[in-house]
């Protein structure tokens, strides 16, 4: 059984563990930009714990999970997501600090909660996978808190993302957990439905349409 001082424990615990950190480092981030790149090293460190723990449990469908985990949350939904966020006038790319700190104060909170409602209730599991759950469950606390507490509509498109890698991680720390690969791919394409609707969401906001023409014609392009 694994446990502290086995590797596949503490490299397991250490990706957890960096990616609750990311988690935090997102709650308390004012600025999109800076959030929009916390999230993408979200997914890198999710990837890493993917890549991971197909090595440790010797499940070859990990890995496939751990290339769409560093294509799509490491590299492709960032890129749109920044382009978003450039495309906002400057001061709405800034929040307002008023609820930075009472969020992380929460956090906090939710971890602990977290903490006390795993470990009673995975007493007989392995400790690699009671603490990739407890790991997990605290990241998606941390997601949802995030949607709850921050205005920006891209905010909230990094909340539902950092609620979707606390399940994914979840689903890869335990062993024999079907199905991994069609919920990550699943989770993918709701949240590319979720970025294209704030992307329609912006048009109609900025230009009163959602011709894509108009675009053109902002940028100088049309007749």
């Amino acid at each position: 059984m694994t446990g502290p001082g086995d590797i596949a424990y503490d490299v397991a615990h250490l990706l957890g563990g960096a990616m609750l950190l990311v988690g935090f480092v997102m709650l308390g981030q004012r600025r999109i930009g800076a959030l929009i790149a916390a999230l993408a090293a979200q997914g890198v460190l999710l990837a890493l714990a993917a890549f991971w723990q197909g090595h440790v449990q010797a499940a070859p469908q990990l890995y496939l999970t751990g290339l769409i985990a560093l294509l799509a949350k490491g590299i492709a939904i960032p890129l749109v997501l920044h382009r978003l966020a450039g495309e906002l006038p400057p001061p709405l790319r800034t929040e307002a600090p008023g609820r930075m700190g009472a969020g992380l104060v929460l956090g906090v909170g939710l971890v602990g909660l977290a903490m006390l409602v795993v470990v009673p209730a995975t007493t007989g599991a392995g400790a690699l996978a009671r603490v990739d759950l407890s790991m997990a469950l605290s990241i998606l606390l941390l997601g949802a808190l995030m949607m709850v507490t921050r205005r920006s509509a891209l905010a909230h498109v990094a909340g539902l993302l950092t609620i979707e890698n606390g399940l994914i991680l979840a689903a890869v720390g335990v062993a024999g957990m079907p199905l991994v690969v069609e919920l990550s791919a699943g989770g993918l394409v709701l949240v590319v439905a979720l970025i294209a609707g704030v992307f329609a969401r912006q048009m109609r906001e900025r230009f009163a349409s959602l011709d894509p023409g108009v675009l053109d014609r902002h940028r100088g392009e049309g007749r």
